[in-house]
């Protein structure tokens, strides 16, 4: 590898060591699906975010409740301290298109109707306000 790709994959890992995020890919459900859920939770502190999550209907809130957790968990061992402790936020979330299986679904007269199952990656972050 060269000297300068060296340099940059180098300073991209010191800036990931100050993240606080979990990421789920390839997740089966409808990326604007999982956007309602998304902007539920956006800007939220923590506990809010997960009594919003916990107590939703939707099937999407309970992949992204275990995310989130999963981003708590994280930004506690990264820190050393506990979330209670400290007031932490959803700083950021993303909802991205992945990969879709594309079937055929029979249709009158000889024809045949696509179907897309769509799927989605998700990342969340999460940090203190006064960062």
């Amino acid at each position: 590898m060269g000297q300068r790709k060296y340099n940059a994959a180098e300073a991209r890992k010191e800036a990931q060591k100050t993240l606080y995020f979990a990421k789920l890919n390839n997740c089966p459900t409808s990326p604007r699906k999982m956007r309602l859920v998304a902007d539920m939770i956006r800007g939220k502190e923590v506990n809010l975010a997960l009594g919003a999550l916990k107590f939703s209907t939707k099937e999407a809130s309970r992949k992204l409740y275990t995310l989130l957790k999963s981003a708590i968990a994280n930004w506690e061992v990264k820190t050393g301290k506990k979330a209670d402790e400290e007031t932490l936020y959803v700083t950021n979330i993303y909802v991205d298109g992945a990969g879709s299986l594309k079937r055929l679904r029979t249709a009158p007269q000889g024809r045949g109707y696509r179907i897309r199952k769509r799927s989605n990656h998700v990342t969340v972050f999460v940090d203190t306000k006064n960062d």
